[in-house]
């Protein structure tokens, strides 16, 4: 067997993995985009494994690593999502992308008490405290 087939399908299948990654919107096909690119890497494994004729079969043992590894991140990949969809109501990428807390409590004393005046966009008002700032 040529090593070109299997490594040209792997390229193939990793390249769409990364458009995957890149264009898509909803976390789960996102992650469905990162197994398909592990499993490129899984075949490429075994095809090189099989072409130098390794007698410790070392590509096809990190094959089997590689798998183990990939079915818990899936785990839990879809068990962060899970809690996202429940605390959020939508598993886009794009509207998580607001997931930081607050650098201000509800019940922080120190929290500005909002703008100076009607209309007021001004940060450097008086009462306003930048984040990180020294007090």
């Amino acid at each position: 067997m040529h090593l070109v087939y299997p490594a040209v399908l792997s390229a193939l299948l990793f390249c769409t993995g990364i458009y995957g990654v890149l264009a898509r919107r909803n976390a789960i096909l996102v992650l469905m985009s990162v197994e398909l690119m592990l499993n490129a890497v899984n075949l490429d494994l075994v095809a090189f494994d099989v072409w130098l004729r390794d007698t410790l079969h070392a590509g096809q043992a990190l094959t089997l690593f590689t798998i183990a590894i990939a079915a818990a991140e899936i785990g839990i990949g879809l068990a962060v999502v899970l809690a996202v969809y429940r605390a959020r109501g939508t598993i886009a990428v794009d509207a998580l992308r607001d997931t930081a807390e607050p650098p201000y409590g509800p019940d922080d004393p120190e929290a500005p008490a909002g703008p100076a005046g009607p209309g007021s966009t001004d940060p450097a008002a008086p009462g306003t405290r930048t984040p990180g700032a020294a007090a």
